[in-house]
Parts: structure tokens; C-alpha cells; sequence
């Protein structure tokens, strides 16, 4: 508790929240317990079985009927095989979301033995191997390119400015461009960062917001629902 007390948190209006929010803390992160790898699976298994529902025939079947899907259908072999191709999306959607953390980390000052041990503990060669471009290793006067939150932006060098600024083109293709005012690659990185994150595909999340929704009514028609969540995964 003491070692989180000490972690400054200013605020984002403050003059030095940029130099603040830069400067690594170490640890960078606390073990997660029994509970937090629970909580992940229940939040992993009803992201992947909202997808199985949309996927399976058997459940394509149900709504063409006009009927819910009730959760005593989930032992199907059929649905479950639905279930298995969910899950391997979930792992695609893992595998592409840490190499944006990982790239992002890399690219604002953390080695490969840091990513390796926020990895599970993998050695640095094979971090490396894994995420072969996340830590640069040009010279700091070339160009940086990043890809993060489905966009992209390069982090330039102005030597007449001795600044850093870049260019970045969101997932819904906003454009934006920075002024050379930053002091470090890093402040360069995690702007841009923050205007790719803002511009993430806003409406494929409204999108998905709406399914969602219409899936949690159809499990209310059936009082089974929730309770078969756990056990027919």
C-alpha cells in the first residue's frame, strides 16, 4: 500500500502530467489473485459465447423460429464446436492485443526482459522473437512507426526543433497531425496513442454494443439462462 501511495497522480490539466505518466513505476504491476483469474474467465467465456450464439447454426436455427436460445442447448457437440471457434478468436484477439501493449511499451523505453516478464515470465530472447519490432532499434533521429487500436501513426524528428511530432491515422480514418513540441519519443508515442485509442471504430463498438443488448433480452426469456452459463462451457 505504501509503494501505491507513492505513485504520483496528477491530474491531466497538470503541467507535468505527460512527464509524470512517462516515467515508469516499478513494479509496473501486482501479481492477480485466484479471484482476478476468475473474473477474467467469466468476462472471456461471455465474450465467446455471445460470439457462439451469433456463429452456431443450431442458434441461427432457434432465432429463425423466432424462439430464445436456452442455455440447455449449449451441450450440443455442434454448439460447442461453435464455442471452440469462438474461444480461437478470443485467442486471435488476445495475440493482437498484446502486441499493441507490447509495441506501445517497447516504443516508449521498456526492454525485451520487461515485456517477457509481464508475459508470463518468458525469457528476453523469446520476447523478442514474439514481438520482433516492438523495442526499436534505430537510431532515436529516425522515424518510428506504430500500429495500435486498428491505426496507424509514425513518430518523426524535427533536428532543427530538436522535438519529436507525428502523423496518425485512426481505425475511422481521422487524420491527425502534431506540431514538434514533444521532448522525447515517448511523449511523441503516447499522443499519438491516445488519438488512435479516440478513434477506434466508434461505431463497430455501438455496433457490437446493440448485439449484445439483444442477446442479454433473448437470455431473459429463458430463467436458465445465467444459471447455465458455468456449467455448459
Amino acid at each position: 500500500m505504501d509503494d501505491v501511495k507513492a505513485i504520483p497522480t496528477p491530474d491531466r490539466s497538470d503541467e507535468n502530467f505527460w512527464a509524470t505518466v512517462l516515467t515508469p513505476v516499478d513494479p509496473a504491476w501486482n501479481e492477480p489473485c485466484d479471484d482476478d483469474a476468475f473474473a477474467m474467465d467469466e468476462q472471456v467465456l461471455a465474450a465467446a459465447r455471445s460470439l457462439a450464439e451469433r456463429i452456431s447454426t443450431r442458434a441461427q436455427a432457434y432465432r429463425a423460429a423466432g424462439k430464445p436460445f436456452d442455455a440447455a442447448l449449449m451441450p450440443a457437440p455442434d454448439v460447442q464446436l461453435a464455442m471452440l471457434r469462438s474461444l480461437y478468436e478470443a485467442k486471435r484477439s488476445v495475440d493482437r492485443l498484446a502486441e499493441s501493449a507490447a509495441t506501445v511499451a517497447g516504443r516508449g523505453g521498456s526492454s525485451y526482459a520487461q515485456l517477457g516478464a509481464a508475459w508470463g515470465g518468458i525469457k528476453r530472447q523469446s520476447a523478442r522473437l514474439k514481438w520482433p519490432h516492438a523495442v526499436p532499434k534505430k537510431p532515436a533521429s529516425e522515424s518510428i512507426p506504430l500500429h495500435y487500436a486498428g491505426g496507424d501513426a509514425v513518430i518523426h524528428h524535427d533536428p532543427g526543433a530538436d522535438a519529436w511530432w507525428y502523423t496518425a491515422t485512426g481505425a475511422d480514418l481521422s487524420e491527425d497531425e502534431s506540431e514538434a513540441v514533444h521532448g522525447t519519443p515517448a511523449e511523441a508515442i503516447a499522443r499519438a496513442t491516445e488519438f488512435l485509442l479516440s478513434h477506434d471504430r466508434p461505431g463497430r463498438r455501438e455496433n457490437g454494443r446493440h448485439e449484445s443488448e439483444g442477446h442479454e433480452s433473448e437470455g431473459h426469456e429463458s430463467e436458465g439462462h445465467e444459471n447455465g452459463r458455468h456449467g455448459s462451457a
